[in-house]
């Protein structure tokens, strides 16, 4: 915590330096018209006593748009996603730092003080206070009308809410009776629990504040059922679909849906300069341009994309590299960091008893994993860039980075004896074992049929379970289907969309992934619930290593000391490693970034995760240009 407070002191220092030497003529060209006009201040008065300081290439320059295809009028929130403006934010090590905020101070994890930047101002140019945050704790989280179910969950410690004081203008603390080791993970989160809002805005839209027959008429203008309605619909921080919405993101977006364009331009008052002083970002504007999903891959290779890996998948690389050079862009390939791209989840509290039991055995989940001959799938459908192995970090934040493969190495010779072992060597006429009851050894892996990756991947899978004598078969469904199968106890096996976790943490991220806390894990969606639901619902762990896991991931939500998280996290890895809880095939698998030509300051090689990172949110947007300022 002291290299986080020093770091944000000296940003500050050289903040105060960098300002010493900002010019007029150092203003954006964008904003220089309305800065002599009279219609904005001049920089001096825009910025924080104390911005953020960036270190970017010397060369970068003003100017130009950045064209970006998306698949829905909700992708507006990539200008907040990306924009990664934070109260603190991962730096390239996956530290959390100060941004935002000046400095931060933390008192036994559980005491957490906010300095804010004296002079920070919204978009709009109204300031930035502590005010802000009284207004979303006081009457927006603890509202009844605006907050049905109370204050966010990601702000709760064992069910207590936080004590949150305002000691002057630019201080908050937010305080709990327990350490709270998630609640700086999640204000450097992708999907933040924003906690501020531009009062100064919303309060018209606030019966505390506002004439409620005023508001009445208003919402009955707009179609709102009631005034908490249009104060919600009003207060889209995340989604970033009211222009008038004052923001603190690098870009603020000038249009509303229905749209088939949507433009975010510049912020005035964005609290962030380079190490000449000159405010950030570089890019005048982000184009998002709204297209169906499955064009735009096509649509990208075709030059229509400044920046693009959205959509995009793996398998389309060789197709995009093959435009390059006619519609003048480069295709980088970044790391996904996944614990697994592709993964089988045996579902634990299946409803299936001979099948449970099964599954129950660690013999059965390994002879299954034992049975996968990755490295031809890696070859056939990855081209030998995945890593194959289990479904685990890529980085032990124990230091022990030699569990990828246990139990994950092609043995169909020891999967047989394992199988065997079991009691389950009697076979039918095809050369399927027969399960205790006298049926067909057979398994359905339920899928979400929106990967042919997936289908790709069950294909080479079943035939080598084949040979161990267990049937492999899928059964594609929608999203949501997927899910309550797998929740009612429905599905025996599924393949969960979507890529699994972030496979570089460090011991302050959280291990929750490895251990039945939530009822989204579909290995043991039923545990998970019980634990979320504190007893009240779901089942209770029946198997002594995942009981071992809660236990574990409850002492590391408590721990205030980083080398026990880090001890914490590489015992939960090692019984997931040893109990083959999931089957993970291969992960830290590579995505296609289409970078137009002339386009700077986006990484060749980098991490394409959505949390921690913001995908492209690490990489620092606002500091991208053009070469020559223009495109």
């Amino acid at each position: 915590m002291r290299r986080c407070v020093a770091v944000a002191l000296l940003g500050g220092l050289l903040a105060a330096g960098a300002l010493g030497v900002a010019r007029a003529s150092e203003e954006p060209p964008a904003l220089a018209a309305r800065v002599t006009a009279g219609e904005l201040p001049p920089l001096a008065e825009r910025l924080p006593k104390r911005p953020l300081v960036v270190s970017t290439d010397p060369e970068a320059t003003y100017g130009g748009e950045l064209r970006m295809l998306i698949g829905t009028p909700k992708d507006t929130k990539l200008a907040f996603v990306y924009g990664y403006a934070r109260l603190v934010r991962f730096d390239r090590n996956y530290q959390i730092i100060p941004d935002v905020v000046e400095r931060f101070e933390m008192a036994e994890g559980r005491i957490f003080t906010f300095h804010l930047r004296k002079g920070h101002r919204w978009s709009d140019g109204a300031p930035f206070t502590s005010a802000d945050f009284a207004y979303f704790w006081e009457h927006v989280a603890n509202h009844k009308e605006l907050s049905p179910g109370g204050p966010p969950a990601t702000l709760l410690v064992d069910g207590e809410p936080p004590t949150v004081e305002y000691p002057d203008a630019w201080t908050v603390r937010y305080r709990w009776s327990k350490p709270h080791n998630l609640f700086l993970l999640d204000q450097a989160g992708a999907a933040p629990t924003v906690l501020y809002r531009p009062a100064h805005y919303l309060k018209q839209f606030h019966a505390a504040f506002t004439d409620p027959a005023k508001l009445q008429k208003l919402a009955k203008a707009e179609r709102r059922r009631n005034w908490a309605q249009l104060h919600n619909r009003r207060d889209a921080m995340y989604v970033m679909d009211n222009p008038e919405l004052p923001t603190l993101q690098p870009w603020r977006v000038t249009g509303a849906p229905p749209a088939e364009v949507f433009v975010a331009e510049r912020n005035p008052y964005f609290h962030r300069v380079d190490q000449r002083g000159r405010q950030l970002p570089y890019i005048d504007r982000l184009k998002m341009v709204l297209v169906d999903k499955a064009v735009i891959p096509v649509k990208a290779s075709a030059g229509e994309a400044d920046l693009q890996a959205r959509y995009l998948a793996f398998d389309q690389y060789t197709f995009l590299k093959k435009n390059e050079r006619l519609a003048g862009y480069r295709v980088h390939l970044w790391s996904t960091a996944t614990t697994a791209e592709v993964a089988l989840y045996p579902n634990l509290t299946a409803n299936d008893p001979v099948m449970r039991r099964l599954l129950h055995d660690r013999r059965f989940r390994r002879a299954l994993s034992l049975a996968i001959n990755r490295e031809e799938i890696n070859k056939i459908l990855f081209y030998g860039f995945g890593v194959i192995g289990q479904n685990t970090v890529l980085r032990n934040p124990a230091g022990r980075d030699d569990l990828r493969l246990t139990w994950a190495r092609y043995d169909p010779a020891q999967a047989n004896r394992l199988l065997d072992e079991m009691g389950l060597a009697a076979r039918d006429g095809r050369g399927f074992r027969l399960r205790p009851d006298g049926k067909r050894l057979d398994i359905i892996a339920e899928t979400a049929g929106e990967s042919t990756e997936q289908s790709d991947v069950l294909e080479l899978v079943a035939d080598t379970w084949a040979q161990v004598g267990v049937e492999l078969l899928s059964r594609p469904s929608q999203r949501e289907i997927l899910r309550r199968r797998v929740f009612s106890g429905e599905a025996v096996m599924s393949v969960p969309p979507g890529a699994g976790e972030f496979g570089l943490p460090t011991p302050d991220m959280s291990p929750s992934w490895l251990a039945p806390v939530s009822e989204e894990q579909l290995q043991w969606s039923q545990w998970g619930l019980h634990f979320e639901s504190r007893g009240k619902r779901g089942q209770a762990p029946e198997l002594s290593p995942a009981q071992r896991l809660v236990e574990l991931y409850r002492r590391w939500l408590v721990s205030t000391d980083r080398a026990e998280r880090a001890r914490i996290w590489g015992e939960m890895i090692e019984i997931n490693a040893e109990e083959v809880f999931t089957i993970g095939i291969l992960g830290g698998t590579l995505q296609p970034v289409i970078v137009a030509n002339g386009l700077r300051g986006v990484p060749e090689k980098g991490i394409y995760a959505w949390d921690p990172g913001a995908h492209f949110g690490l990489y620092a947007p606002d500091t991208f240009y053009w070469q020559g300022g223009k495109r």
